[in-house]
Order: C-alpha cells, then structure tokens, then sequence
C-alpha cells in the first residue's frame, strides 16, 4: 500500500471534496493526514511540512495575486449596482424582435460582463433572474434559454480580465521556471498575467463567435425553439443604449489596455478598474454626472501626465517647473479624490459597498485559502513520489508530446465535473505542466488550452457552478433537467474551441508576442 500513496491521497482528496465539507479545510485535512501516514509506514520525510511556512509567506508576497481581490471588488460593484440589468434590459430590447434575437443579446452581455466584472456566479445568477424569464415569455425552448445562459456567463473565466487567468498565469509561471531549472537553465525567464490577458483575448472571442453562430444556426433549423420576442417595450434610443453600453466598454479599455499596453501591471490595472467601477455606480446611484466626469478627467490626466513626466517632492534639487507640475499633480488628486468620496458616500447610502465588499473578501478569502492548502497537499504529494509518477505516466503515454497533452487535456476535462476551477489550478496543472513544458509545448499556448478547458468545468453537470447559480435564480416551471440538457450543446463548442486553438496555436500565440 505504501508504494500507492500518493494515488490514494489523491482519491481520498475526491472523497473528501464530494462529501461536502468545506474545500480548502478538505484539501489541507487529507494532506496532513497522508503526511503522517507516510511518515509513520517510512516513505515520506516528515520535515519536509517545515517548507510550509515558506509556502505561506510566499502566497501573502505574491504580488501577481493582489490583483484578484481588486478584480472581484470591481465586478462586485458592478453587479451590486444594477449596472448589469441595464446592459440586459437594453441590449434585449435592441435584439429582441430578431430570430434568437434574445439569445443573441444575452452573449453579449455576457461577454461585455466577463470583460468587466470577471465573476461567473454573478452574472449567471443576474440573467437568470432577468433575461431567462424574458425568454421563457417570449417562447424559447426552456433549455435553450438555459444553456444560453448558463454559458454567457462563464464566459467571465476566459475574457480577461479573470480570476481564472491570474491564477492560472501565476502556476503557468512557477511551472514554466520549474522546467527551465530542470533543463539547466539558471537565468530563467517568467510569465506575466499580461501575456495570458492578451494570449486569452482572441480564444474568448472565438467562443463568443462560436456560441453567436450556433444560436443563429438553431434560429434557422428550430425557429419554434428560438421565436422573435413581441416587444411590449419600446426600443431602446440612442442616448440610453449609450449609457448603457459605454462606461462598462471605457472601463475594459482602461483596464484591459493600460495592461496591455505596458502603462500599469495588472495590479495597478485592478485598481483603475476598481475605481473606475466606484465612479461608474456612483453615478447610477444618482451622483451629478459632471462631478464623476471631472473626476475621471483628474484621475486620466494625472496618470499619463505623471507617467510621462514624473516628479520626485521629496528631493531638493527641484526646478520651479517641478513644483508646478506637482501643484497640479496634488490638484488633480484632489479633484479625483473628491469624486470617489462623494462615490462612496452615495453607495454607502443604498448599501451598495457593504455587498460588494463582503462579497468579494468572502470570495478572496475562498481562493487564497484554497491556494494556500494546496500548496500544502502538493507539498506532501510531491514527498510521497507524485511527482515521478505524473511524470512516468505523461512520458509513457502514446503519441510523443501531443499524445500526453491530449491525455492531460482529458484528464482535466474529466475532473472538470466533480472539481471547481481553483482547486483544479492549484492541485493538478503544477503537477502536469512542467512535463508538458518539458517535452516542448508552448507554455502560452498551454496555458489557453488549459483555461479553455477549465471553463468547461462551469457548465459539466452534475457539479457545474453555472448549473448551480441558475438553478437557484431559474423560475421554479425550469427543472434542473432541462437546465443540463440545455449545456450539453455548448459543452460540445467548448471542446469545438480547444480543437481549433489546438490546431491553430497562433490563436493564442500571436497577440501576446507581438504586444511582449
């Protein structure tokens, strides 16, 4: 039995999560478990547990992932503010007398959310409670509608920004310089979240493609299970699908193009966007439009004039020139700073940051705790001999390199049904990508491929989120079963997707080198 451990941890891991017990206590609980039982049967070195400190201390250092709990609280703000409803209303109300029309908008949105907020359970759950009832009236095939949404919605951990891409660049990363060291190299080079951003945008797209032909496809072959909604409400005016629309489209290009464009790292990027949300809801929550406007215009200006001519207050060799520029600098934080107060205080008001902000410590207590018990189990997984065995097992597959990674690509999509996004990204990609580095596969590219697939486990049943979220906010006529049955055709596009980044890695490949 000793010479099995390591597999039998990893079976009492599955026992252990499916039981219902809480993930990050069930991870950390079998880890010191099989710790010990290694130690006591002689075939693992109890001191290795002594590394755990240093896993701590570098998960709370890890400047790459001080970006998700400024990525989520911008999302939180977003959803919290009914920002959301807006986008679905008027976008429904523009598509909405078209053939599969309403399932048309709901994509959208979905992609214009994902780009924005980034949070799965959030959005399923918002057009679930509006667009779903919409078209359940308007006709649509109760699974139809449900698939629809259910899969605009995961589209939140593929288009970036996304918490699943931050994590998943961060392993990527670790993964990519663990192969370097193994190959003898000593000055090894790193990922950035940037690169898997950008190497993730044309993926996203092409499942939004992929998902918009598809509904088009069935609008023609089924009308009766996608009819044209009878529009009782007006269509909406230019100025309210402008309001609708543009902030949220602003708030990506900030975001998505500072980091993008080398201007901020993604953590200074999460804070924009942060910021950003907070002035964008703070004038749903009924501030004058023009103090946020002056505000945005402060904040915009002080970053580009500081980025390109900064000014040090501190030193005292300075210029008068300097001491004007950093009069206006203090300015315009001034005028920027009395904005996001007056933000605040309006959100405060209707408890809008209260929500967003529990919703999002609870969500980022949720991750790190995750992140920080499997780096205890992997500990303890790699003590027991995991490690080799992952590596004898992928080397020995059939077909060389791509045999392996098809494999893997299996493996993950098979787990994808029982395990949720983190646990999947923290526990098994750091034991199958180095290999994969190892025997040649582009780490970027990999790293799609992964993420794509991950996504999927959103929407595999029985234990998808997405199935969850919109079983909770599904009208009680929609049953669990058609809710599945509805995913399973998008399910098939997912893998539709892997396939074509598969054959074609400049999907995934180009942006960022030509961005990097």
């Amino acid at each position: 039995m000793s010479a099995y451990l390591d597999l039998l941890m990893f079976a009492a891991l599955m026992v252990a999560i499916l039981s219902g017990f809480p993930v990050a206590f069930s991870i950390g609980g079998v880890a010191i478990v099989f710790a010990y039982l290694g130690w006591v049967l002689g075939v693992m070195d109890i001191t290795l547990l002594g590394a755990t400190s240093q896993r701590i201390f570098g998960l709370l250092s890890n400047s790459m992932l001080i970006a998700i709990p400024l990525f989520v609280l911008m999302g939180a703000v977003l959803e919290k503010s009914r920002i959301a409803e807006d986008l679905l209303d008027t976008m429904g109300r523009l598509f909405g007398q078209l053939r599969g029309g309403l399932g048309i908008s709901v994509v959208l949105v979905g992609a214009l959310l994902a780009a924005s907020t980034g949070i799965v359970g959030a959005t399923v759950v918002a057009m679930g409670m509006i667009a779903l009832p919409t078209m359940l009236r308007a006709g649509y095939d109760p699974k139809v509608a449900s698939g629809i949404v259910c899969t605009a919605g995961t589209l939140g951990q593929i288009i970036p920004p996304s918490t699943l891409l931050i994590i998943l660049a961060d392993v990527m990363s670790n993964s990519y310089q663990q192969a370097q060291y193994e190959q003898g190299k000593f000055a090894v080079e790193a990922l950035s979240v940037g690169q898997f951003f950008a190497a993730a945008m044309l993926p996203g797209f092409l499942l939004v493609t992929l998902y918009l032909l598809y509904i088009l496809f069935l609008g023609i072959i089924k009308p009766q299970a996608m009819a044209a909604a009878a529009m009782t409400l007006p269509k909406p005016t230019s100025m309210q699908i402008f309001s609708a629309i543009v902030p949220p489209v602003l708030l990506i290009v900030a975001v998505l193009g500072a980091i993008l464009g080398g201007v901020a790292t993604p953590t200074e990027a999460a804070s924009v966007g942060a910021v950003g949300a907070i002035l964008i809801a703070g004038v749903r929550a009924g501030i004058n439009p023009r103090v946020i406007l002056f505000g945005v215009i402060a904040l915009a200006l002080l970053g580009v004039l500081a980025g390109l001519y900064p000014v040090r207050l501190q030193r005292n060799d300075l210029s008068t020139n300097s001491y004007i520029l950093g009069g206006v600098y203090i300015a315009l934080s001034i005028v920027g700073a009395v904005a996001i107060i007056y933000a605040l205080k309006a959100l405060m008001k209707r408890n809008v940051m209260a929500d967003a902000v529990t919703s999002t410590m609870t969500m980022t207590a949720m991750i790190f705790a995750t992140i920080l018990a499997a780096g205890i189990f992997s500990l303890v997984f790699v003590g027991l001999g995991g490690e080799e065995r992952v590596a004898a097992i992928l080397t020995s597959m059939p077909g060389g390199a791509n045999g392996a990674l098809l494999f893997c690509l299996a493996f993950v999509f098979i787990l994808g049904f029982f395990l949720d996004f983190v646990e999947i990204s923290v526990i098994l990609l750091p034991l199958i990508v180095p290999p994969l580095i190892l025997m040649g596969h582009d780490p970027i590219w990999l790293g799609v491929l992964l993420a794509i697939n991950v996504q999927t486990s959103f929407l595999t049943p029985p234990f998808g989120f997405s199935l969850f979220y919109l079983r909770g906010a599904a009208p009680a006529e929609v049953t669990t079963g058609q809710i599945y049955a509805g995913v399973v055709p998008f399910i098939g596009l997912q893998l539709i997707g892997i396939l074509i980044v598969f054959m074609i890695p400049e999907i995934s490949t180009w942006l960022p080198g030509w961005l990097f």
